[in-house]
C-alpha cells in the first residue's frame, strides 16, 4: 500500500513539474521521497533556483512563505497548512518600532523562522548557519536579533565587539532539551561528542563538543573520526545521520526532541496536495515585496 501511494506520488511530481522540498525534521518517508533535503537556509536557495511549476514544501507555515516570497510566480503547495512554528510569531507587537526609536543606526536581523509579517519588518534575514558571518559583516554596531533569544545570545558570545539585543523567543523544542538528561547520557556513553543546535539554552550549549546548524551537525558526524554522538536537535535529524553514518551511533536525551508540526507532513497529505494542488501558499503582495528585501539580502551576504 505504502509503495503504492509512494509511486503514485512520483508520477504525479513528474506529470505536474513539481519539486519536492523536505526539511531534516519532517518524516523520514517523506525525507526519503524528497527532491532536496536540507535546512531552512539549504531550502531558501533551492526554492530561489528552483525551475519547477509546482514547489511541495515539506515543512512548516514559514518555509511555504518564504519560499513563495522567493517565488511568486509559481505555485507554492504545503502537504499540511496548520504546520506552524510558535516561534515564528514570538516578537511583540510594536517591538521592532520600539528598538528602533530607542538604538541609534540599529539593524534589525530577522532568524528565517518567523512570519513574513516579522521579515518585512526587519533589515536581512539570516540562518542558524550563516547568521554569525551575516552579523558580523553589517556595519550597523546595534542589532536587534528576533525571534529566537538562545541562537541571538550565542551569535553575542562570538561577534563581543556587536551591541546585540535579545528579543524573548525560543524554539519550544529546542529550549526543552534538558541539561540533566543530556548529563545522563553523557554518564551512559562518555566517548560520545554532544552536537548541539544554537537554539538550545546556554546550559546545554555548555556541554557541547560542536554547536552547529542541522546541516553543520550532519556534515560533522559524517567527518568526524569519532564513533559515538550525542544529538540535541529535533530527532528528525536521525534518518540522515543514520543513512550517512551506517557504523556510527546517535543518540537522542531520554525526551526526544520531537516537533508534531514538523510532523504533519506526511506521505498521505503529500500525496493528496499533488493530485488537488490545494494548501497553496499566499503571501500578499505588499508584504512579499517589503520580506524579499531581506530574504534576498541574506542570499547576497552569504554568498
Amino acid at each position: 500500500m505504502k509503495e503504492q501511494m509512494k509511486n503514485k506520488i512520483l508520477n504525479l511530481k513528474a506529470d505536474k513539474k513539481a519539486v519536492i522540498l523536505a526539511h531534516y525534521y519532517a518524516p523520514a518517508e517523506v525525507q526519503e521521497l524528497a527532491d532536496h533535503v536540507g535546512d531552512s537556509f539549504y531550502l531558501a536557495k533551492i526554492a530561489k533556483k528552483s525551475a519547477a511549476d509546482i514547489i511541495v514544501f515539506c515543512g512548516v507555515s514559514f518555509m511555504g512563505e518564504s519560499a513563495k516570497i522567493l517565488n511568486p510566480e509559481k505555485k507554492v503547495l504545503m502537504p499540511d497548512l496548520t504546520a506552524d512554528c510558535p516561534m515564528a510569531h514570538m516578537v511583540a507587537e510594536g517591538k521592532i518600532e520600539e528598538m528602533r526609536s530607542k538604538y541609534d543606526e540599529l539593524a534589525v536581523v530577522c532568524y528565517i523562522n518567523s512570519t513574513a509579517e516579522l521579515k518585512s519588518k526587519s533589515d536581512v534575514c539570516v540562518t542558524s548557519s550563516n547568521a554569525i558571518e551575516i552579523v558580523r559583516s553589517l556595519p550597523n554596531k546595534n542589532i536587534f536579533f528576533i525571534p529566537d533569544r538562545n541562537l541571538g545570545r550565542y551569535i553575542a558570545e562570538q561577534i563581543p565587539e556587536k551591541n546585540i539585543i535579545l528579543n524573548d523567543g525560543c524554539c519550544p523544542i529546542h529550549e526543552a532539551i534538558s541539561v540533566d538528561e543530556l548529563k545522563d547520557e553523557k554518564a551512559k556513553h562518555p566517548s560520545a561528542l554532544v552536537l548541539t543546535h544554537p537554539e538550545c539554552r546556554a546550559e546545554v550549549l555548555a556541554l557541547s563538543d560542536y554547536i552547529g546548524s542541522t546541516s553543520e551537525i550532519i556534515n560533522y558526524a559524517k567527518n568526524s573520526p569519532a564513533l559515538e554522538f550525542i544529538i540535541c536537535t529535533e530527532e528528525g535529524v536521525a534518518y540522515k545521520l543514520t543513512a550517512d553514518n551506517p557504523d556510527k551511533h546517535f543518540y537522542f536525551p531520554k525526551t526526544r526532541p520531537l516537533c508534531r508540526d514538523m510532523k504533519l507532513n506526511t506521505l498521505e497529505k503529500l500525496l493528496h496536495v499533488l493530485e488537488t494542488e490545494e494548501n497553496e501558499v499566499t503571501v500578499d503582495g505588499d508584504k512579499r515585496a517589503s520580506a524579499l528585501s531581506p530574504l534576498d539580502k541574506m542570499l547576497d551576504l552569504a554568498r
